[in-house]
Formats: C-alpha cells, structure tokens, sequence
C-alpha cells in the first residue's frame, strides 16, 4: 500500500468526470487499499479517486472515527435522496485543506454500486455518512463542494482561498 499525493483546488483532474470501473482485478485491490491508506494519513472520512490523479468512478469512506459508521468503499456510484430532508453542516475537503463551510445536504439517501469484485452493494445513509457519499460521488462528477455553497459563501471560501499558503505555492 502507498499513501499518494492529494490533489488540491485548482488541479484540473478534480472538474473532470470520472469513467466507470469496467475491471474489477488486483490493480484495483491495489488503488482501493492505497486510497483506504490515503485517506487515513490525511484524517479524511472519504476520499475519490480523482483526489489522487486517476478518474476512475471509485471512492473511500470511513465514518466509524466519527459516529457508529462504516468503512469501505463505493465503486460506480449512484444514489438518490430519500425523501426531501436536508441537513446543513461543516464540510470540507482535502483538495481544499483548511476550509470548512455549512453545506446543506439531503439528510438520507440510497446509494447503489459495486464492491472490489464487481458485485452489487446498496445502503441507505443519514448523517455523515449520507454526507459523504454525496460530496465524493460529486467529486466523480467533478464537482467541488464549493458549487455547492450559496453564492455569498462561495465568494467569501474563494477569497479565503486566494490567501492560503497551500494556493499560493
């Protein structure tokens, strides 16, 4: 296993849609124990495989630090809200180090994909976990939390941004 390099705001490879998982071999064991292994070092509850270079529909979570979760992972995603619910609450992301800014969610929804093998999984999610599946299957969609935030939020987490270090190095 290897920890790799997190992608961070303003890399291309994070606006770009991902491509479906079509094989399911030891190349892929490998990327998802290296995100699992990533994610970990870096202190996240989820993470894409976009955050580390590959746009391949797959993403990490792990949610059991925080409340009664889960650990694992998602590949080709697909989920839909259960009901109207939302929930606002602090998000934030690695590619986007520092930042944290309420982000209203759906509060539940199911999620469908495919595990390591290739074999179908499907769960419904409230809370953080309901969260994360949202903000790592828009980053597979290439989209940042960033969009989103109300468009006062965004112009202020944009400036805040512009002055970090990790922007300006």
């Amino acid at each position: 296993m290897t920890i790799r390099d997190i992608r961070l705001f303003g890399d291309p490879v994070l606006t770009t849609r991902s491509d479906e998982v079509t094989e399911f071999d030891d190349a892929l064991r490998g990327i998802v124990d290296d995100m699992l292994e990533t994610m970990d070092d870096a202190g996240g509850v989820g993470l894409a495989a976009n955050q580390i270079g590959l746009t391949r529909r797959i993403f990490v979570y792990d949610t059991t630090h925080v409340e009664d979760g889960l650990r694992g992972h998602i590949i080709n995603p697909v989920w839909e809200a259960i009901g109207e619910d939302t929930q606002t609450g602090e998000e934030g992301c690695l590619s986007i180090p520092d930042i944290s800014v309420e982000t209203e969610r759906f509060r539940t929804v199911r999620v469908s994909g495919q595990d390591i093998n290739g074999n179908p999984i499907a769960l419904v999610a409230s809370g953080l976990m309901a969260r994360c599946i949202q903000h790592e299957t828009d980053h597979l969609d290439g989209v940042l939390f960033l969009k989103r935030l109300s468009p006062e939020h965004r112009k202020e987490t944009m400036a805040t941004i512009r002055t970090a270090d990790w922007f300006n190095s």
